[in-house]
């Protein structure tokens, strides 16, 4: 891809975003394209990869343990065009001169619209090396790793952070953050050591709105945290004044949430999607990921209908794709063929 070819969606976007998060083990492609087919065309406007390792991009021998986390497959770019979907590839890392091989590795081998340093990460192990939530309070290597990105890629560059490592510190790390050449902040409401307990924190989220229109208002800022509904999402771009919102683990308590006419899908729908994940997964990952991945899944389709629980709990026991289907068809013809679905 030559640089002139490339558009900055961040700079161009003439609406709120809405964006799905980088979630571990959750968004690969598999997901990211169930999400988009039940979504509403233009209510989705972004999503990101998994989080990749620069370290683990710049040794050619272990390279392919993390690229699966860059994979785009055919048919979910098939989508991404029709539905005018952003890709943004998300890498953590300490080193500056590893971000800059890192990126120059995916803008030569991938297709994505954006980069994303995560400086948000809370997991303590990730941390402890000096790592994405870490780099709150290193601005100097912050800054470097920035400057390196920045310098090694054409493509827009965002950082998805939080508003404080062991306290609040949102004036003193967005101002440094809103001084960077960035074209978007998201910034999740709440400190590294909440992890993800408490509430968000979007006064503060308000504090680094005000801050971005002072210091940068070329930058997008887009607010995350506790966001479980499309309506919600749009209600915060309103009340708090971001540029859009980012969703998390919204999505487990609805995968149909970019699709507000969807509130309550039939039991009919809820199963063929669950089995339409099966399916996108072992298309990609049979051989390569475990099923038990999956089974993380199972509870956001199998809710809110009478034997639900039972089916889940049967689905919690299956080891292969075949036995999965085979259970949630047996539920299908069984179950939903009794009267009042008993």
């Amino acid at each position: 891809m030559h640089p002139e070819s490339v558009s900055n969606f961040w700079a161009n976007a003439q609406q709120p975003l809405m964006i799905l998060a980088p979630m571990e083990d959750v968004t690969d492609t598999a997901f990211r394209e169930l999400v988009m087919r039940i979504s509403e065309p233009g209510n989705l406007n972004v999503v990101y990869t998994e989080f990749t390792s620069t370290d683990g991009l710049c040794h050619p021998e272990g390279r392919h343990r993390v690229e699966e986390r860059l994979k785009v497959s055919r048919s979910e770019r098939e989508l991404l065009h029709e539905h005018n979907v952003k890709i943004v590839a998300q890498i953590w890392g300490n080193n500056p001169q590893k971000y800059a091989e890192a990126v120059q590795y995916i803008t030569s081998q991938y297709d994505f619209d954006g980069i994303d340093i995560n400086m948000g990460c809370p997991v303590r192990k990730v941390v402890a090396q000096g790592s994405c939530s870490a780099l709150i309070n290193n601005e100097a290597l912050a800054g470097e790793i920035i400057a390196a990105t920045k310098e090694a890629t054409h493509l827009p560059l965002s950082v998805k952070t939080r508003i404080g490592l062991g306290k609040v510190d949102t004036n003193r790390w967005m101002s440094f953050l809103l001084s960077q050449p960035l074209d978007a902040i998201i910034l999740h409401g709440r400190i590294q050591k909440q992890m993800s307990e408490g509430q968000a924190n979007w006064e503060e989220i308000a504090k680094a709105v005000q801050l971005k229109e002072e210091l940068a208002p070329h930058i997008k800022l887009i607010g995350n945290g506790d966001v479980y509904s499309f309506e919600d999402a749009r209600h915060r771009v309103k009340e708090y004044g971001t540029n859009g919102v980012m969703i998390g683990r919204g999505i487990f308590h609805n995968p149909w949430l970019f699709n507000p006419q969807k509130a309550e899908p039939p039991v009919e729908e809820k199963l063929d999607t669950l089995l339409t994940h099966l399916n996108l997964f072992e298309q990609n990952w049979r051989g390569i990921k475990p099923f038990a991945i999956l089974r993380r899944f199972f509870k956001i389709y199998l809710a809110g209908f009478p034997g639900a629980g039972n089916l889940r709990a049967d689905m919690m026991q299956v080891n292969n794709f075949d036995a999965a289907r085979k259970s949630v068809e047996h539920f299908k013809h069984k179950k939903l063929a009794m009267p009042n679905n008993a």
